[in-house]
């Protein structure tokens, strides 16, 4: 049971552990506890549904996603709180110290909020109001797109998405990261050894870089990046993937 009376609205799955916002806008986790990625406070596995500590005073869950160890949720303030593994600040809160329960991110930016999020194996990204992103947590493989390989334990905004372009949605892989552009095409960084950038090459990218094309005409609705591929639903309801 998620609870008396309790149903889903989203999940999210990590390596081992999954996450879901209730029909009350609070979260419930379950699975491998020992980072605190479920946010009850504890390291202890749960095999049931288990609520999170408090998100913060009158604060709830509006999206999430479950990371490696680590789960990052968008609140209902659009302000994002994570809980689990720090290492490499992946909770982005300006530490590398575990947190068993929801911790606020340092600022996203002055002004600036989130819309969308995507936690990966070790980073995370964000779409903003403004809809450029910000990353932050691992990025020895630029996964975090700012044009560097460091480690950054606060949200950073990537390098540019191109002229004129920016993100309409997000997917952190692995060690990478892709997202759709108000275009519709798509833009990936980070490590790039199976090819799963989709920029028909196999050079890691620290920077937006655009994918080769989808097909004539064709144009990405859905994105979603898995360990070292990534996958698209296409205008046409098509699937292309590479990696």
């Amino acid at each position: 049971s998620l609870g008396t009376g309790r149903t889903a609205v989203a999940i999210s799955s990590g390596y081992f552990h999954t996450c879901a916002i209730l029909d009350n806008s609070a979260v419930s986790c379950w699975g491998y506890n020992w980072h605190g990625q479920l946010g009850d406070g504890t390291t202890t596995e749960r095999n049931t549904p288990t609520q999170t500590s408090s998100l913060g005073t009158n604060r709830t869950a509006v999206a999430i996603s479950s990371g490696g160890f680590h789960t990052c949720a968008i609140l209902d303030d659009a302000s994002v709180s994570c809980w689990g593994e720090n290492v490499y600040g992946i909770l982005g809160d300006g530490t590398t110290t575990d947190r068993t329960t929801p911790t606020q991110t340092s600022s996203l930016g002055t002004g600036r909020t989130a819309v969308a999020i995507s936690s990966g194996g070790y980073h995370t990204c964000a779409v903003l109001d403004d809809a450029s992103v910000s990353c932050w947590g691992l990025n020895g493989d630029g996964q975090l797109g700012d044009g560097t390989a460091t480690d950054r334990s606060t949200p950073t905004q990537t390098s540019s998405l191109g002229v004129g372009r920016t993100a309409v949605a997000i997917s952190s892989g692995d060690h990478h990261t892709c997202a759709i552009l108000d275009d519709a095409s798509v833009s990936c960084w980070g490590v790039n050894g199976n090819g799963q950038l989709g920029d028909g090459t196999y050079t890691n990218r620290s920077t937006p870089a655009q994918t080769s094309t989808l097909g004539t005409e064709r144009t990405a609705v859905a994105i979603s990046s898995g360990d070292y591929y990534t996958c698209a639903i296409l205008d046409d309801s098509s699937v292309s993937c590479w990696g």
